[in-house]
């Protein structure tokens, strides 16, 4: 049934009126009374008529492309891409106007902005990266993509796993690859993100740890990022699949410390690693950026990088290779998966048959892992 505005009014317990003047802000109102309007349209889910009412089903010239940090090369990187096949310069083909919108990893942020994506008949809406996992947020998130999908927008999911529909949703707890996860990051009937590229993070975090096994390593240490994370809980899969078909992994909660996707969790990280395990040989850090932070702390304590210790990243971002020593990484094709998420924003590609495209991660062997010392 079609929210009402008189619904929003009864809800927060005002006038109609008070509520049509928070949404249009051409009208001072009190801060409490703006919050409990915005709250109770939130909780209703209204969606704001927009000018051309008497088209309700049309779509604007706008696509929304969600990402949790612009500053973040990561997300940078996705976002530029997208966004040069949605105004691409000289073309001559349509265009329309790309907003980023920068969640700053908040679930509250994600839902928000896909409400107002709505309100504006986006056409198409762009959600990078990895998701949270929590089912109230899960469910929250599928039932506004679910209406942006009805309203005539294209859903594209662009480095995160399809989302299950409310009604399908599976208990968190019951996992089938043992880890309290799904033992797959592809779609399942009656899902959301029909046009979903997925990374291959297992894949590469098990090849990155089967290199540093092949090397010789037996003592690995893992910077995990945020928990509740589909990424994070990808990557870590991954790395503990090698370990335990190496026989190894008996010490694999010890050696894992979580933080953010960040320089300084990398520093902070590594150095409990080695409070918890003074002899570590190897760190596998959840990123690129993560491994340049625990480079440094590593050095100052002075550990050379690879003779004494071998420190990988994850993704290749611009600097992996230039950095020093050249950083060891699992090489996701960042630029190409965000050219093919704006073609299909676009309508310009057919989405993949057969459910979620998974994009492919290539181990790159660099300079900054050695055999351990003897």
């Amino acid at each position: 049934m079609t929210v009402t505005l008189a619904d929003v009014a009864a809800r927060a317990g005002v006038s109609a009126a008070t509520v049509s003047r928070v949404l249009n802000g051409n009208y001072p109102v009190a801060g409490d009374t703006r919050t409990r309007v915005l709250r109770a349209v939130e909780e209703l889910e209204y969606v704001v008529n927009g000018p051309a009412s008497s088209l309700a089903a049309a779509t604007s010239d706008l696509i929304g492309i969600l990402v949790n940090d612009i500053a973040d090369p990561f997300f940078g990187v996705l976002a530029s891409a997208v966004q040069s096949q949605i105004s691409p310069l000289g073309s001559g083909r349509v265009q329309k106007l790309a907003v980023i919108c920068n969640t700053g990893g908040s679930p509250e942020r994600e839902l928000t902005y896909l409400t107002l994506l709505q309100r504006q008949r986006a056409a198409a809406v762009v959600l990078t990266g990895g998701a949270v996992e929590d089912p109230a947020h899960t469910r929250a998130l599928a039932a506004r993509l679910r209406r942006l999908e009805a309203a005539g927008a294209r859903v594209i999911l662009c480095g995160r796993p399809p989302l299950a529909l409310p009604d399908t949703l599976p208990d968190p707890s019951a996992g089938t690859d043992g880890t309290g996860g799904t033992a797959d990051e592809g779609g399942e009937p009656g899902t959301i993100g029909r046009c979903t590229l997925t990374f291959d993070n297992r894949g590469g975090a098990r090849r990155l740890t089967e290199h540093l096994l092949s090397l010789g390593h037996r003592t690995v240490g893992y910077l995990a990022g945020p928990a509740a994370r589909t990424t994070t809980r990808h990557r870590l899969e991954g790395h503990r699949a090698a370990l335990a078909a190496a026989g190894l992994g008996a010490d694999r909660e010890r050696l894992t410390v979580h933080g953010a996707f960040t320089r300084s969790s990398g520093y902070e990280g590594a150095q409990e690693l080695l409070r918890r395990e003074p002899g570590l040989t190897a760190v596998l850090a959840a990123n690129d950026t993560v491994a340049l932070g625990a480079t440094a702390a590593l050095r100052e304590q002075g550990l050379r990088i690879p003779e004494d210790i071998s420190v990988t990243g994850f993704d290749d971002l611009p600097f992996a290779a230039d950095a020093a020593p050249a950083l060891t990484t699992v090489r996701i094709p960042l630029h190409e998966a965000g050219v093919r998420a704006g073609r299909l924003a676009m309508g310009l590609e057919t989405p993949p048959e057969g459910g979620p495209a998974t994009v492919p991660a290539d181990l790159m062997i660099r300079a900054s892992t050695a055999p351990p010392r003897p």
